[in-house]
């Protein structure tokens, strides 16, 4: 029985309801956060380019058993120059809606981010970079990550406060944004806070969503982004 109900979970099957295998990825992820955090043999430490690669290496490990309907890799190369920080790509051909995803096409991205940012300059870099184009939500916007998808997820690292002190604090910067106080290369909109935050404090994790406005450069012009947040100094 039980090998019958791995097989179940692993198949792939033909015309699947549009977003429905990217979200259920998402999940996935989600899930997987505090044992990932927890585990002993992973190393310690702030990096956040450090902690995405050991986060795509763990997701990738526990899939094959508990999730493999895809594979997760580091570093994704999106438009330009830029790359997003992970990737999950199907592990067969599949049909979506219509569109077909091979081995080789992502059908969700995620973007990792600190909080807070390494440095005083990079305070708000989980919503925007300014000119540099570095923040993790303005990526997206802009198509400069995600172009060809509806839906996308960041991972937030909380090395420090609460996730509702966050939450506060994100939508403080989006409401800035949205009347000008601060100055960006895109355009805010107050529609593109994030949503209501749900919380598990007995594993240190939260998430919410929210929906933005985007360039014509990307696919849609609204992308769904998922916010999947780690409390890392339990």
């Amino acid at each position: 029985m039980e090998d019958t109900e791995k097989q179940a979970i692993g198949k792939i099957t033909v015309g699947l309801i549009p977003d429905t295998l990217a979200l259920k990825t998402i999940d996935f992820v989600y899930t997987q956060l505090p044992a990932w955090r927890d585990d002993p043999d992973r190393i310690h430490g702030p990096s956040e380019n450090k902690l995405n690669l050991q986060l795509s290496k763990f997701l990738d490990s526990h899939a094959r058993n508990d999730f493999p309907m895809v594979f997760f890799q580091h570093e994704e190369y999106q438009s330009g120059r830029t790359s997003v920080d992970i990737s999950a790509t199907p592990t067969e051909t599949v049909s979506v809606g219509a569109k077909t995803y091979t081995i080789y096409d992502p059908i969700v991205v995620f973007e990792g981010k600190r909080l807070p940012a390494p440095s005083r300059g990079r305070e708000k870099e989980y919503v925007t970079g300014g000119i540099e184009k570095s923040g993790g939500i303005q990526r997206f916007k802009l198509g400069l990550h995600g172009p060809n998808h509806d839906i996308a997820a960041m991972v937030g690292y909380l090395q420090e406060g609460s996730a509702c002190d966050w939450h506060d604090k994100i939508n403080k910067w989006i409401t800035e944004l949205s009347n000008d106080t601060i100055a960006d290369v895109c355009v805010w909109n107050i529609s593109e806070m994030l949503e209501t935050l749900e919380e598990d404090s007995s594993k240190g994790i939260a998430n919410c969503r929210s929906t933005h406005n985007r360039s014509s450069s990307a696919q849609s012009n609204k992308i769904l982004i998922r916010h999947l947040w780690i409390v890392m100094h339990m």
